[in-house]
């Protein structure tokens, strides 16, 4: 507990030199010393009206948003600050969670502000000084806020919408108003690639590299460098923080796999999968009522460099369960079984569970450990086991030369941005977010052969271009491999079949 002689001091005297010196806010105050890219950050936000910042991952830029929001609010009279994201998860579960953790650190703070869930303010003065929290889900969200001290920080900005900026813009006309945007530079269109292009003479730029951030891990760098190379666009992205180049070649655009990854997953989603926190806090009971697909694919490796990966889907939402180097047969069995319990047990889904095999290698002794274990225990009744191969050859399919592109293809559909008559629509399917599924499926490159089919590279072929191989991708296009079920079936896995077998 502060004295209220100190308090007195710091609203005299600190407040006004903090003002001037926000790195001296963030020592004194928050106990946080940035680094020289974050001092020059919170100094081009104490001098300019508009501060855009690009980055690769894991920089420390929401800690530098927390900080520029705290200073901003404890140093400008009836502040307003309004802080917004694309998703609930990185607004409230990142950006604010970081906001709450620095303000519990500071004595000084826990004095002057009262922190809520969506809500900060200054105690005394609720409704004339505080800062809120809106998702970047639809433009009024953005409107009806005016002071003469009011800033927007924008997070992960390349995921906002453009009519969503431009309501942002609109409210920023006050004497005192500024406006922060960040984020990953994952698409070359919108607000955030204009703020670095045709409107860069109205913003301060900044470029942050991983590379040189000293909170970054060097060893996963160089290991995204070795993987996908320097120049991969997933490498300039997440680490080196520049926009991606556009491949002509490449099949998903990397700008796609993105999207889908900061799309939010809906709140049936969440309660099926007992992870929905209402407003209040309080985190619903799960609901199976919920769950209307339950299906797990798996990429099978045995020893050397590939992986074994298991991935699920419930509903949209899609995840990575186990990846492993050097295991048997006999364990990814095993796993696979693990996953199938949760979804049966944990998760209460009482319909059936397509499972898809990578069904080359050593995936068939796989196929037979489940068939075993399904005939032996009742509980996998409902389990359906799809054997899939990858590169096989369909010569019936009009656009498609292999299984693999048809995947490849399916994906892709599932996460354009676009339907089919161009007009804008929300990616299908929710991709876990991994450097290295990211890679793999943004450097996969396509060509067309005899009667225009096209065709992805194989693994092989990565490999020989000194990639590594595709094991996440291939996890993902197993997992979102369409299943058509059969009418009345009950879980025998002659009731069931994948599209890609009808297209053979």
């Amino acid at each position: 507990m502060i004295s209220q002689e100190v308090m007195e001091f710091v609203i005299r005297d600190k407040v006004p030199e903090w003002k001037k010196k926000p790195v001296k806010f963030c020592r004194q105050a928050l106990g946080f010393e940035p680094d020289p890219w974050q001092k020059e950050a919170l100094n081009a936000l104490r001098d300019r009206s508009r501060v855009v910042i690009k980055s690769g991952q894991g920089v420390g830029k929401t800690g530098v948003e927390a900080c520029a929001l705290l200073w901003f609010l404890v140093c400008h009279t009836d502040a307003r600050i309004v802080a917004t994201a694309p998703t609930k998860q990185q607004l409230y579960d990142v950006l604010w969670a970081e906001v709450a953790k620095w303000i519990a650190n500071s004595p000084i703070l826990k004095e002057l502000l009262k922190w809520t869930k969506t809500y900060i303010y200054m105690i005394g003065n609720e409704n004339q000084w505080f800062a809120v929290t809106r998702t970047a889900t639809k433009p009024e969200n953005m409107q009806g806020y005016h002071a003469d001290n009011m800033m927007f920080i924008v997070d992960e900005a390349s995921g906002v919408a453009d009519p969503i900026m431009e309501a942002i813009f609109g409210t920023l006309t006050g004497a005192n108003n500024k406006l922060l945007m960040m984020g990953n530079p994952t698409r070359v269109t919108g607000a955030f690639h204009d703020a670095f292009t045709t409107d860069r003479s109205l913003y301060h730029c900044m470029t942050v590299s991983a590379r040189t951030s000293p909170r970054t891990n060097k060893e996963n760098i160089e290991s995204l460098d070795r993987k996908y190379g320097r120049n991969s666009n997933v490498v300039k992205v997440r680490v080196d923080g520049e926009f991606p180049e556009q491949d002509d070649d490449v099949f998903i655009p990397i700008s796609w796999i993105e999207q889908s990854i900061a799309t939010e997953v809906t709140e049936d989603t969440l309660k099926a999968l007992g992870e929905y926190v209402d407003d209040k806090g309080q985190r619903w009971k799960q609901d199976p009522a919920k769950i209307q697909l339950a299906e797990i694919g798996v990429d099978c490796a045995r020893f050397g460099d590939d992986k074994t990966c298991i991935g699920y889907r419930i509903n949209e939402c899609c995840r990575f369960y186990k990846k492993a180097n050097g295991q048997d047969t006999v364990w990814t069995a095993a796993q696979i079984c693990n996953l199938y319990r949760h979804i049966k047990l944990d998760l209460h889904f009482n319909g059936p569970v397509a499972v898809k095999v990578d069904d080359g290698g050593v995936g068939g002794g796989v196929v037979d450990q489940l068939r075993s274990t399904k005939r032996s225990d009742p509980l996998y009744e409902k389990m359906l086991i799809l054997p899939i191969n990858f590169g096989k050859p369909i010569s019936k399919h009009r656009y498609y030369y292999d299984s693999t592109t048809y995947m490849m293809g399916v994906l892709r559909d599932l996460i354009s941005p676009f339907d089919e008559a161009g007009n804008p629509k929300r990616p299908e399917v929710v991709l876990p977010n991994d450097s290295d599924l990211v890679g793999q499926l943004s450097v996969r490159k396509y060509a067309f052969l005899s009667g225009a089919k096209a065709k992805v590279e194989s693994k092989k072929e990565m490999k020989d271009r000194g990639l590594s191989s595709p094991d996440e991708g291939d996890c993902m296009l197993l997992v979102v491999l369409p299943v058509r079920y059969k009418k009345g079936m009950r879980g025998g896995s002659d009731g069931t079949e994948t599209e890609i077998s009808n297209r053979r």
